[in-house]
């Protein structure tokens, strides 16, 4: 794979983002992740899933100069493969750790959200759904996520704003659910990951088809 590392240690999945230094999301990326995801589901050795970025950023968002040249099809096509992959980690028959080592802004905030628990570290990284900051459309299923976290209220005001948020304000808010140094960020994923409780059954069409079986997962 060109973008994404994946590595598998003690049961537990690890998949990075390693595609330059703010890890941009493209096709590419988009298929190497959904490629990695499916193969560790039906994998009984794999019993929980990791998602970091390698370097400073979890991901900075869509690789915005690279659309500006994709005809309109070629564009619906992407956002396709994006947000099934988004629905993929959300359904997942197994439990997903974000470990997120910088900034997780954008399509980032979409795949972190999509997680079963989020682990950032402190600093400068911020964590932001900021569409409405550059006049893109939100997607109605980050939408349906960040009110699962934070609730009605408070998902429309972090939407509505495109606030970016600290480690420290995500946590109070409820968008992240851990803060760790980053020199820890791995061991405390690791932990996590290996305590939540294992699921091994592949998603079904029937679970791929409505968020509303999101309450088997937890």
């Amino acid at each position: 794979m060109d973008f994404v590392r994946l590595t598998v240690n003690e049961g537990i999945g690890r998949i990075a983002l390693n595609r330059g230094k703010v890890n941009a999301i493209n096709e590419k990326v988009v298929e190497e992740l959904t490629e990695c995801f499916r193969g560790l589901s039906y994998d009984p050795g794999v019993r929980a899933i990791i998602l970091t970025g390698e370097g400073k950023f979890f991901t900075f968002g869509f690789d915005i100069p690279e659309f500006l040249h994709y005809t309109r099809e070629s564009f619906v096509r992407y956002l396709t493969k994006f947000t099934g992959l988004y629905t993929d980690i959300f359904l997942y028959p197994k439990p997903v750790v974000a470990a997120l080592n910088g900034h997780t802004i954008a399509g980032g905030c979409m795949l972190a959200i999509a997680c079963d628990y989020r682990i950032m570290v402190p600093g400068n990284a911020k964590i932001s759904l900021n569409e409405i900051k550059f006049a893109s459309s939100v997607f109605a299923g980050s939408v349906e996520m960040m009110k699962l976290w934070l609730g009605q209220k408070q998902a429309e005001k972090a939407i509505l704003s495109g606030a970016m948020y600290s480690a420290e304000e995500a946590l109070q808010l409820g968008l992240i659910d851990q803060m760790t140094t980053r020199d820890d960020l791995e061991t405390e994923a690791m932990k996590k990951a290996g305590n939540m409780p294992r699921r091994t059954a592949p998603p079904s069409e029937a679970s791929r088809s409505s968020y509303g079986n999101r309450s088997q997962k937890r």
